[in-house]
């Protein structure tokens, strides 16, 4: 299988190369140009205790870039081309999912520029998971570790979906705390998604070409979010790199363990985040900001932000990369050895910390 996933990839790296190549470099260009802008605008993060970790302003919604680069590319192939309708993806579900990426900026730009409280900041996450769900974006059938197939109910979907995209947003929103950690997770996630959409398992073209698009996306932001970053994502762009993986995993044919095995440490570090939070202060504690994140953690142990950042690079690229090769049940049992893995790291650096 290997050999032949690798003749696929060669076969169709010629056709997949060019679109890369423009989403990149207009990522470059409309990142240039909103770094200009929006300090014009007030969409500046100035530092400030206790979460914030760098020492100079840095301009914001550098998310947008992703956004409108991934669109315009998208739209361009949609009209001049049906390489990315050939498969199960029509145009209702490329419909949803730029809406719910435009809600998700509006509601970012306004959390950027006026430091909205948590309660109102939940409401472009919400709506822009609501109309993915409105727009079709469902799973149909989940593969059964256990052997078989579950086959889902519409609401069930519908269900499965709007949960799984807030998951997905909100876990990319948290691990947004290091420079380029949540853009380039959300690169590996694009990338073993790829990957799997070229096997000949699975071999489908139109999600190989959306995933490459966005992979180019979201590098060429990341020339710029890298550290030292001269551009942050803002609640928008953190938001809608979850929200770009969470689809793509659910429209390329129900992928989540795929996305959830590349984000696995980022989630469940978000859920001991959280946990502990509302266990020591309630339900109004659980988005206090603070410094308990694995990350900030690891920065205390005596990592360096780009250590840092490329450890969580090779745990999601090397837990995404064993997907291609496991089966269902052994994605259950390598998501077990992650939530291990995760739950130990956790209590060594809290242990270390405290001596």
């Amino acid at each position: 299988m290997i050999f032949e996933t690798y003749k696929i990839f060669v076969q169709d790296a010629g056709l997949l190369f060019p679109w890369f190549a423009a989403s990149f470099l207009l990522s470059i260009v409309v990142t240039i140009i909103i770094k200009k802008i929006v300090p014009r605008f007030g969409l500046v993060d100035i530092p400030s205790a206790p979460k914030k970790l760098h020492d100079k302003p840095i301009p914001l919604f550098g998310g947008l870039a992703i956004y409108l680069s991934l669109v315009a590319v998208v739209v361009f192939v949609l009209l001049y081309s049906k390489a990315l309708t050939s498969g199960e993806i029509g145009l209702q579900h490329y419909s949803g999912f730029f809406l719910g990426g435009l809600i998700l900026m509006i509601g970012g730009y306004l959390d950027d520029r006026y430091s909205l409280p948590p309660k109102i900041t939940i409401i472009a996450p919400v709506l822009a998971a609501l109309v993915a769900v409105l727009f079709g974006v469902e799973v149909e059938k989940l593969t059964n570790p256990f052997g078989g197939i579950i086959y889902l109910a519409a609401w069930q979907s519908n269900i499965l979906v709007f949960v799984w995209l807030l998951i997905v947003m909100y876990t990319t929103k948290f691990l947004d705390g290091l420079d380029g950690l949540a853009t380039g997770v959300s690169s590996i996630g694009a990338v073993m998604i790829m990957s799997l959409a070229l096997t000949t398992a699975y071999f489908q073209p139109d999600v190989a070409l959306l995933s490459v698009i966005a992979l180019g996306s979201l590098l060429g932001f990341l020339v710029f979010n890298f550290s030292p970053a001269s551009i942050f994502l803002g609640e928008g762009g953190s938001t809608f790199v979850g929200y770009l993986i969470g689809t793509l995993a659910v429209i390329s044919g129900g992928k989540l363990a795929t996305a959830l095995l590349v984000v696995g440490i980022p989630l469940l570090d978000v859920i001991f985040v959280v946990t502990r939070r509302v266990l020591r202060g309630g339900l109004k504690a659980a988005v206090k900001g603070d410094r308990s994140h694995l990350h900030h953690k690891l920065l205390a142990a005596g990592f360096s932000k780009k250590q840092t950042v490329l450890l969580y690079y090779i745990v999601a690229g090397s837990f995404g990369t064993l997907t291609l090769f496991l089966q269902s049940r052994e994605k259950l049992i390598a998501l077990g050895l992650l939530v291990i893995l995760t739950v130990l790291s956790a209590v060594g650096l809290t242990l270390k910390e405290k001596k």
